[in-house]
């Protein structure tokens, strides 16, 4: 036989693809998905709500300067670089709606809706570093009882005591929402 009798007119043959190589591929795919559902979900939050001011953005670096004074490195690192503060409910926050609240937050997004309460009602920095403490640990994914308790058995930390805050509208709130989280 000669060398051309060997050929063949058939395509060559394709290697196999693994049951794994398949599997990896589909992992892939949906890791590619999840994050692109992510990002546009978290790009939306943010194009159907308004940034805070300039002014407003000075009072929440107070606000944060002071946890950070009191040693709450954690949540200073979470709200002064992960967290996007807005003045207004984007379009999930209008859908879930929301009761008396300071702020409220998109996990695990990082949105951080400031109400104006948390600009006029919240006496001071001190006040207001309160509140963020509270959405910092939103920010890491706790729950509200949690977040409330965390939030009243840390408050000394800060410098917000009853002695000095036991008459403010945020104290009051704080104090009888926490209660009713623990009474539940």
């Amino acid at each position: 036989m000669g060398a051309s009798a060997l050929r063949s007119n058939a395509p060559p043959a394709e290697p196999e693809r693994s049951a794994s190589g398949a599997v990896a591929r589909r992992l892939l795919w949906l890791a590619f998905t999840i994050v692109l559902i992510v990002f546009v979900w978290s790009r939306s939050l943010l194009l159907t709500s308004e940034p805070i001011t300039e002014d407003q953005r000075q009072m929440v670096r107070q606000a944060i300067a002071v946890l950070a004074q009191a040693g709450f490195s954690r949540e200073v690192v979470m709200l002064r670089h992960f967290a996007n503060f807005r003045a207004t409910d984007n379009w999930w926050n209008l859908y879930l709606g929301h009761r008396q609240a300071y702020a409220a937050t998109n996990f695990p997004l990082g949105v951080v809706t400031l109400y104006g309460p948390f600009f006029t009602v919240a006496t001071d920095d001190t006040e207001r570093a309160v509140i963020l403490l509270h959405e910092a640990q939103h920010l890491f994914g706790s729950g509200e009882e949690e977040t409330l308790q965390r939030v009243w058995a840390e408050k000394e930390r800060i410098g917000w005591t009853a002695e000095l805050y036991g008459n403010t509208r945020v104290w009051k709130n704080t104090k009888e929402w926490t209660e009713s989280a623990v009474i539940r």
